[in-house]
């Protein structure tokens, strides 16, 4: 048996029932950042105390999708809210998540003095290939504790949309799943009809369907 290296022992030992992480604060965060602790490049979140990198780089079809649900969210319902794609939303002292859309109140500085909190958040939504498993765990966890009250996750690889509703610090009390021929509204634009296909690549038409 060869020896275990630095990485194989860490992983033994954060599983050890005796070893606890030590959760960073928002603060903190920002100040690893001040001090180059993180490089202005890092694509990193804070979720739930802990600094989580995002080490797949974002493929063409997670960038399309996002461009296109961005458009379809930004049709003339606006001012009624403000969308943003991949920027911070500090739910709580330690988790400051960048999900891929957020709809949140609009404000007239466009939060130039503060980075929108929970009770400003209408609808989170994150496009997941590679990073569904911790989107429909982790991050659905978090963000219900923060009572998010709308998340919908969408799934690239099955083209369909999960959406979680009714927030508790146990989770999401109601949950549903979409295919991509099925329109939803977000929970509090009722009016604002979606069409889970739009989010998604087209089809290719087949001669059968022509």
């Amino acid at each position: 048996m060869g020896q275990l290296n630095t990485k194989d022992l860490l992983v033994q030992v954060m599983d050890s029932s005796s070893f606890l992480l030590r959760p960073w604060t928002v603060d903190e965060y920002y100040q690893m950042a001040k001090t180059g602790i993180l490089q202005p490049d890092e694509k990193v979140e804070l979720i739930a105390g802990q600094i989580i990198r995002n080490m797949t780089p974002q493929g063409s079809f997670h960038a399309a999708a996002i461009t296109r649900t961005n458009r379809l969210l930004n049709q003339p319902v606006q001012p009624r809210f403000l969308v943003r794609s991949q920027l911070p939303i500090q739910l709580d002292n330690r988790s400051e998540p960048e999900p891929d859309l957020a709809l949140v109140k609009s404000d007239p500085l466009d939060y130039d003095d503060r980075h929108p909190k929970a009770e400003d958040v209408y609808l989170i939504i994150e496009i997941a290939d590679s990073t569904l498993k911790t989107d429909l765990t982790l991050k659905k966890q978090v963000y219900a504790e923060a009572k998010i009250p709308d998340y919908w996750v969408l799934d690239l690889a099955k083209r369909q949309l999960y959406v979680y509703r009714q927030p508790t610090e146990e989770g999401y009390q109601q949950e549903q799943i979409l295919s991509e021929r099925q329109s939803i509204a977000p929970l509090f634009f009722p009016d604002f009809q979606v069409k889970v296909g739009e989010m998604l690549k087209p089809m290719p038409v087949s001669e059968n369907d022509g």
